[in-house]
């Protein structure tokens, strides 16, 4: 065992207790039956789509509630982090009306949101578990580690950082004083009472009563000592950014469902009350015969930024993604769906299909019920980010481009639906824009540059020669 003295050279000397945290960030005054949820993005990619899926949940249930709405960035793990990606969060959350209640960009009383500003928070936990024997450090080597899984794999038990497996658990503090002497790296696990065997059952709020393996490793709770800011593993932060945000429900994806056990550990052991679990369903591709997980390293409509850089409106990707949740709101009409709240009892299990042909159909159908103006102040809103040529001519051709796109809509009993998205602008209507093309000079400036140069000047000639300009007659 180690003395306290030893414990407390291993942490700033200023550090406050736990207790200070407690007392900055008190129990919110909210309704009994408020919901405080969070979403938390990690930036070491673009947001997949099913981050809006579950967004979207998280905003329906705070403000159903009169709960708080809360933005957490999970960037523990700074090596892998993407620059531009937090910025890429931000566009998401404002196309798709998701604002977070509390946020670094949108303040709250719960902060700092992003997890590597919240340093010392963690590190107060985790001295304090190490205080009260719950935790250690641990000096095992990578080589040291894979050769424990090796004997345990030829031995045929189960692997992992445990019992009389777990080499620094019980290690004297001599032992203890002479590698930290050395300046060897170590990381910090939780100490686990939990044996090889036990059961654990608990209530997820979507999937019912479930039942797992009892966590029985020693899991990490600090990163390596040789990092800096030294920052917590999922596992911790999670339970320490949770309670002393107050959040009482965690929305999150069914991936997580087997670190449940290992979470109820560490709120059990940190003397916090446990919050309940609402595990989503993936969403799904159609693959063959079969379905499999949107991925966003196969299937550009994974990535957020798909659908900001197609142009697909907001409301009717809303609308969707409500239907996926609940299947009863997919029959509603879009207005009355967007309006209704979700409930966790209808959302599936098994997982949803993301089908963007009816994707496509539910957005044209949007768009046909636009005004050629609000149309036109949307596609060019688009193209001011994504298409500066586009935003260009229409600025200049304002009066032709509504023109254009009053044509068989503003008033029409079936208005046109050939438009999508935004992005369908250009190649549905770029044909009224002569300055949208560029002229050439020869056919092997055309895509009809494979065919022979006769060909094309034969086509060409009696295309001009038979030519009739046609007089609109509603002008």
């Amino acid at each position: 065992m180690l003395d306290t003295f030893l414990i407390d050279s291993l942490f700033p000397a200023d550090l406050p207790e736990p207790v200070e945290w407690e007392h900055r960030f008190p129990p919110r005054e909210l309704p009994a039956e408020a919901r405080v949820v969070r979403f938390c993005p990690s930036p070491t990619g673009p947001l997949h789509i099913g981050g809006i899926y579950v967004a979207v949940i998280d905003r329906n249930l705070a403000t159903a509630s009169d709960g708080r709405y809360v933005l957490r960035i999970e960037d523990t793990d700074q090596s892998r982090e993407v620059p531009g990606v937090k910025e890429q969060f931000q566009r998401a959350f404002e196309y798709f009306g998701l604002l977070p209640d509390e946020s670094d960009v949108a303040g709250g009383d719960y902060g700092p949101y992003l997890q590597s500003a919240r340093e010392a928070i963690y590190l107060s936990h985790v001295r304090e578990l190490m205080r009260r024997r719950l935790a250690y450090p641990c000096f095992a080597t990578r080589e040291e580690l894979a050769e424990t899984t090796a004997r345990q794999q030829a031995a045929k038990v189960p692997t992992g950082y445990y019992g009389e497996w777990a080499i620094w658990r019980d290690a004297p503090q001599g032992q203890v004083e002479a590698a930290l002497t050395e300046g060897r790296p170590y990381v910090v696990r939780f100490r686990t009472e939990a044996s090889v065997g036990e059961r654990v059952s608990f209530v997820d709020a979507i999937r019912g009563r479930i039942e797992f393996d009892a966590n029985r490793n020693d899991v990490v709770v600090l990163k390596s000592s040789d990092q800096s800011p030294r920052l917590p593993t999922y596992h911790f932060a999670h339970a320490v950014d949770d309670h002393l945000m107050r959040v009482n429900l965690v929305l999150r994806a069914d991936e997580w469902l087997s670190s449940v056990p290992v979470h109820h550990q560490l709120f059990d052991a940190l003397g916090f009350d446990r919050i309940e679990y609402a595990h989503v369903a993936p969403l799904l591709k159609q693959a063959n015969s079969g379905k499999r997980k949107l991925s966003k390293r196969k299937d550009p409509e994974a990535s957020v930024d798909f659908y900001l850089q197609e142009g697909y409106p907001a409301e009717p990707v809303l609308y969707f993604l409500r239907g996926l949740i609940n299947g009863r709101l997919a029959e509603m009409p879009q207005a009355d769906a967007l309006a209704a709240n979700i409930r966790l009892d209808q959302c599936g299990v098994s997982g949803a299909l993301v089908d963007m042909v009816k994707l496509a159909g539910i957005c044209a159908d949007h768009i046909a019920t636009m005004p050629a103006a609000a149309v036109l102040a949307a596609v060019t809103a688009w193209a001011e980010r994504y298409d500066a040529e586009l935003a260009k001519v229409l600025a200049a051709q304002t009066e032709l481009a509504l023109r254009a796109l009053a044509v068989e809509r503003d008033g029409h009993p079936n208005p046109r639906k050939d438009l999508q998205k935004w992005s369908d602008f250009r190649p549905v209507y770029g044909f009224f824009f002569p300055e949208l093309f560029a002229l050439v000079s020869g056919p092997a400036e055309t895509p009809l540059a494979e065919l022979p140069a006769d060909v094309v000047h034969t086509f060409a000639a009696a295309f001009v020669d038979t030519y009739q300009p046609i007089i609109d007659s509603q002008e």
